[in-house]
């Protein structure tokens, strides 16, 4: 048979029979429809929480829960150490201050008894006539005084017949020295100089040979 002949043979077929083409066509259709409405059944399934899913929910929470808690715990902690602290520095300004306040509080309690041997001393002085005795009475007073500042620290700073130093003497004027040896040295002390420790609390106010 030719291939026109096959061809019409075809043709022929497929107009003699429309209908078995319509059914094709909706068993075809069908199929599709069938397959989308299994695919929405499994969309819809997947949509439904599982098991695990709510357990990891769960657990989320609870770790949640106990962040929060810790949170609030260390916020306590804080707190509480912030009005300690607080409370020590107004404390510790408090005795800084104090200390200020009456630093020289044992130093001046032991110099009370040098001030009442003075009193002692002014008492006779108006009453007594003996020169000697009262001469007397101040060198006591003055080495016990002057044995108090040894005690604490104080000496005195050496000047007379020493070379200039400007680290320990204060040069009030100049004159001419007697000798030679004398130029450039302290010559005559005017006020003393005292050091506390290694520290110059007053220069030595001095003369000076030149």
């Amino acid at each position: 048979m030719s291939r026109k002949a096959t061809k019409s043979t075809k043709e022929n077929h497929q107009e003699i029979n429309p209908e078995s083409n319509n059914i094709e066509q909706q068993n075809a259709d069908n199929e599709i429809s069938d397959q989308d409405i299994t695919s929405d059944s499994d969309d819809n399934n997947s949509e439904e929480p599982s098991v695990n899913s709510v357990e990891a929910f769960e657990e989320l929470s609870a770790k949640t829960e106990e962040a929060e808690n810790k949170a609030r715990e260390w916020q306590d902690k804080y707190i509480r150490l912030s009005a300690e602290f607080d409370n020590y520095r107004k404390r510790t300004l408090k005795e800084k201050a104090d200390l200020l306040k009456f630093a020289n509080e044992d130093l001046l309690k032991k110099i009370l008894p040098v001030i009442d041997d003075f009193e002692r001393g002014i008492q006779i002085i108006d009453l007594s006539e003996d020169i000697v005795a009262l001469k007397t009475g101040i060198h006591l007073i003055y080495n016990k005084f002057n044995d108090f500042i040894k005690q604490n620290g104080i000496k005195e700073i050496g000047a007379l017949n020493l070379t200039f130093d400007l680290d320990y003497h204060e040069a009030m004027t100049k004159i001419p020295a007697s000798s030679e040896d004398l130029k450039g040295k302290v010559v005559d002390i005017i006020e003393k100089g005292y050091m506390l420790g290694d520290k110059v609390i007053r220069y030595s106010k001095v003369v000076v040979g030149e």
